[in-house]
């Protein structure tokens, strides 16, 4: 097993600290928002020699990846977070693995430097992803159903003027159109100063009427405005579903999903890859014709992910995508050992008491605040708790084939 140390990116939406107290590390940076586990060249894990992952699986991937894994990616197929926000991140959206392949292609063609602002592909590969929560957390994912959000229009239009009132007829017209979705959100990203006035006065009718700022989907539009004052993002908020997870609760998001993670602290997994297209809420670049193209605009709920038990204190997620699957450890009996259900290059992290790990190469402990690589040599492995001290593992890897 080789140990890991990790970065931890301090994105403006970060917390002050909240990663490095959950793990019981000392403060190195601040804001807190993203620690990477992993190999993705834009923040690889190292080993404690100094060593990157991405090399030292470079240099043996059958025997650091197993063959199937080596095989069907080439490279460690999932990366591995914490995510911690205070405040919300972009709303956006992923690629399919074929839209990303184009894009990145198209765009390597073109000359657009890797590190453009104005870049969309940084790499070639799709980004689907998973959160676990392990604070109450808030999202923005899919889109309601059409009827829902004119429901929520009309209740809002009387106290509009004209102009705001026009304006938010359009889009209950579009909203009851053939591509409803498809054509509300074009619309709510390109009419420009029209849904900026219309957004302004159901801000001020909302936060005026305790009626209004009682129901949670028009707090959140005032929330969020008060960070990205008459972004048509806060508009954006209002066509998806809003969604609270307690901890140990689980997300999974697939391609075209549009969404955004607006606070708490959890831990991400997702296919290798940092292909984000923006449409709101962000300072960063934003290509709405590019979002729109890769969105999946159709109604849904939520796409919340059901744990699958292996025994107390132990449960499996296993989302629709086979680069990455998350076993978590938290309130097995002290001394009590468990299965890992790892297949191939794996990472384990400690957010809370002491394991001992026993593999094909021996044994070892990990820690709060420890990370380990696990080559897929010393499969299989089991873990047990030590002490009376509440103890939680994360433990992900790829899925079989």
């Amino acid at each position: 097993m080789i140990e890991l140390q990790n970065q931890i990116r301090d994105y403006h939406w970060g917390t002050a600290s909240q990663i490095t107290d959950e793990l019981g590390l000392p403060r190195s940076i601040t804001p807190q928002a993203e620690l990477w586990i992993g190999a993705h060249p834009g923040s690889p894990s190292c080993s404690l020699e100094g060593v990157s992952l991405a090399e030292l699986i470079a240099a043996d991937p059958q025997g650091l990846l197993g063959a199937d894994v080596a095989e069907r990616y080439g490279r460690l197929p999932f990366l591995f977070k914490v995510l911690s926000a205070a405040q919300p991140l972009s709303i956006q959206v992923h690629p399919t693995l074929q839209q990303a392949r184009a894009g990145y292609a198209a765009e390597q063609a073109s000359g657009v430097p890797a590190d453009a602002a104005h870049r969309n592909y940084k790499d070639d590969n799709h980004k689907p992803e998973m959160l676990y929560a392990l604070t109450e957390f808030t999202a923005l994912s899919g889109f309601r159903e059409p009827a829902a959000i004119v429901s929520d229009l009309r209740l809002l239009q009387g106290d509009l003027g004209q102009g705001g009132a026009a304006t938010c007829q359009r889009l209950i017209e579009l909203l009851e159109g053939e591509k409803p979705l498809a054509e509300a959100l074009d619309f709510v990203l390109t009419a420009g100063e029209p849904v900026t006035v219309m957004l302004d006065e159901m801000l001020t009718a909302i936060e005026a009427d305790p009626t209004l700022n009682d129901i949670p989907r028009f707090a959140e539009m005032l929330r969020i405005s008060t960070i990205y004052p008459s972004d048509p993002g806060i508009l954006v908020s209002l066509l998806l579903n809003l969604v609270t997870l307690q901890p140990g609760q689980a997300i999974s998001l697939g391609a075209g999903n549009v969404h955004a993670y607006l606070r708490g602290l959890g831990i991400e997994v997702m296919a290798n890859s940092d292909n984000v297209l923006r449409g709101g809420l962000t300072s960063k670049h934003i290509d709405v014709p590019e979002l729109l193209k890769v969105t999946v605009a159709t109604p849904a709920p939520a796409p919340l992910l059901e744990g699958e038990s292996l025994g107390t204190g132990n449960r499996q997620f296993i989302p629709q995508f086979s680069e990455f699957k998350l076993q978590v450890l938290d309130g097995i009996a002290d001394g009590e050992e468990v299965d890992l259900q790892l297949h191939g290059g794996s990472i384990l992290l400690c957010t809370q008491g002491r394991f001992s790990i026993r593999g094909a190469a021996g044994e070892r402990v990990v820690e709060r605040g420890q990370s380990v690589f696990v080559p897929a040599t010393e499969l299989p492995l089991q873990a047990s708790m030590l002490g009376a001290e509440p103890g939680r593992l994360f433990a992900a890897s790829a899925q079989p084939a």
